[in-house]
């Protein structure tokens, strides 16, 4: 009898393995990298997967000099993105990047502050009602050792202190995402500047009336004030070029990346315990392997093949994560870590003590049905 049903359950098994595979691995290639140049005026626009990266690392602040001015104008496509607008790449210097995100209408900015012996600590600030679906809003974060100052539109919206920060806006920039993961920004970006100073109020203003009227801030005659300004007026090509610095360029690639893609991230440098999506991913992590240990465990222990079922069938699962890991590395719209090896482990192992006495009920009431019948 148990016969007839094995092809339907090895079936049903495999059309699982299935499924899993397909949800860790969808979309099994690369996909284009979705930037593109605006008609109309001067921009770059982003879509759901699109970066754009600068060609080499800038050193805007160090120890000697912490000021510096970050100057962008953009556009979201949605008030209610949750995702990074800039960032730098952390690999040339201490400590996590200074990077710039959108959360709904709010702007996060993330800060280094790092003192002399190396040790790292960052900051983040938040100012609200920053951002609404399709209107423009232009940024400028200047900074210092002591504080970091945020205008909207050319007036100051926000003083944030910290205490010996240095470090920032160094490393090459990552227009729409962050260099290790996969955390795109949609929009536009229609200018950008940093200046290796910190700008003044007056300053401030003056360069948003010129950024929207001009489309560029005021120029800049002194080679000392170095700037890297990105006008974005070409049009067409793969190249955003510096108006100041000709060496100094964002490329768009042509197929969507990830500039140093993690490698099974250890579970403490992506803990999030603020982030609402992080507990999601954990839980959607564990329901989805339930279904293979329930079923992979009832199609062993019905069939006898294999000895140790419940070790058999965790390793099977812890397997087959590490192996959807392991290809996530050249998938850049997925990540890998082993956050999500050991969740989905644990579903795996959910899956065998639920199908454990599921099986265990099955042989007992087969044994009670065969002692009435011999009666």
């Amino acid at each position: 009898m148990i016969a007839r049903f094995e092809p339907i359950a090895g079936g049903t098994c495999l059309c699982i393995l299935g499924i899993i595979l397909t949800a860790g691995l969808w979309p099994f290639h690369i996909p284009s990298n979705q930037v593109k140049w605006l008609k109309t005026r001067n921009g770059l626009q982003f879509g759901r997967h699109g970066s754009a990266v600068a060609s080499k690392p800038i050193q805007c602040s160090s120890l000697d000099n912490a000021s510096a001015t970050l100057e962008i104008w953009l556009n979201p496509a949605s008030s209610e993105n949750s995702s990074t607008i800039l960032s730098f790449d952390a690999s040339g210097h201490p400590g996590e990047p200074f990077s710039l995100r959108q959360r709904g209408e709010a702007l996060i900015i993330r800060r280094n502050n790092v003192d002399p012996q190396g040790i790292s600590r960052t900051a983040l600030f938040y100012l609200d009602h920053v951002f609404h679906q399709n209107n423009a809003v232009f940024l400028t974060i200047a900074l210092n050792s002591r504080e970091a100052l945020t205008y909207v539109n050319g007036t100051l919206a926000k003083i944030s202190p910290l205490s010996g920060a240095w470090n920032d806006l160094t490393g090459r920039a990552v227009l729409a995402n962050v260099p290790t993961a996969n955390d795109s920004w949609s929009g536009e970006i229609l200018g950008l500047a940093i200046y290796q100073y910190e700008l003044t109020a007056s300053q401030v203003t003056a360069n948003y009336e010129s950024w929207k009227t001009r489309s560029k801030p005021v120029r800049i005659s002194s080679k000392a004030n170095a700037a890297d300004v990105y006008l974005f007026d070409e049009h067409s090509g793969a190249i955003a070029h510096n108006l100041y610095d000709a060496s100094t360029c964002f490329i768009i690639p042509t197929h969507y990346f990830i500039l140093h893609p993690r490698f099974l991230l250890v579970p403490w440098k992506e803990y999030h315990p603020t982030v609402r999506g992080y507990w999601y991913d954990i839980g959607i992590n564990i329901i989805g392997f339930v279904p293979l240990g329930l079923c992979f465990f009832m199609y062993f222990s019905l069939f006898g093949w294999v000895r140790y079922l419940c070790i058999v069938t965790v390793f099977l699962g812890l397997f087959t994560s590490l192996a959807i890991e392991l290809l996530q590395v050249f998938l850049p719209t997925r990540s890998s870590d082993m956050t999500d090896v050991i969740t989905n482990t644990l579903g795996t192992t959910i899956g065998v003590i639920i199908s454990r006495r599921i099986v265990a009920q099955i042989r007992m009431q087969t044994s009670d049905y065969n002692s009435l019948k011999n009666y």
